[in-house]
């Protein structure tokens, strides 16, 4: 089974996403999954990433090639992001299995759902930060002594977090756990 992952932007959700696919697949019963994440082409943010002949050039690029096409956004607060997923998935979900999520608000939230955090850290302040990025991720990363790594710590943080995909899938029910069920579906 091959899996394409395709990212808003692959130059640091890349060293987020594999991991987390990976191991997600593993825990669904397919660890033979072969997890790739879309590098070419870049879409470089969000507003690429939600356009139909974007999108089109991927299918073009990889359809053939892939039996599950998986698009994964920030949602970035914007509350009416799942309506344009919806729509996507419609477009080319027909002929495919095509799914689409965005993270609640930025896919380093699944990371840190899966890290022991600090104990002055509120969960639930965490999950309701829209740039949870810059409050959370990347403070956390240089307190751990990883920004300067792969990703700004990206790779390293995702890789512990990925071994604690129930903990993930448990604090992230409506994105993380809503897509891992569709993908369970799925295969």
């Amino acid at each position: 089974m091959n899996v394409l992952v395709i990212p808003e932007d692959f130059r640091n959700d890349q060293y987020i996403l594999k991991p987390l696919f990976d191991r997600l697949f593993s825990n669904l019963g397919k660890p033979q999954a072969r997890v790739q994440v879309c590098l070419e082409p870049l879409l470089g943010g969000i507003r690429e990433a939600l356009k139909t002949e974007r999108i089109q050039e991927v299918i073009d690029q990889y359809d053939g090639m892939t039996d599950i096409f998986i698009l994964c956004v920030d949602r970035d607060g914007d509350l009416g992001r799942r309506i344009r997923l919806n729509q996507i998935e419609d477009d080319f979900g027909p002929d495919r299995i095509f799914l689409a999520e965005n993270a609640w608000e930025e896919i380093e939230t699944w990371v840190l759902a899966g890290l022991d955090l600090p104990k002055d850290w509120i969960w639930a302040d965490v999950r309701a930060e829209v740039h949870v990025k810059e409050a959370y991720f990347e403070p956390l990363a240089v307190q751990r002594g990883v920004a300067d790594g792969p990703g700004g710590g990206r790779k390293v943080l995702a890789e512990e977090a990925a071994r604690r995909i129930s903990v993930i899938r448990r604090k992230c029910r409506g994105d993380f756990h809503a897509l891992a069920k569709r993908v369970e579906e799925a295969v």
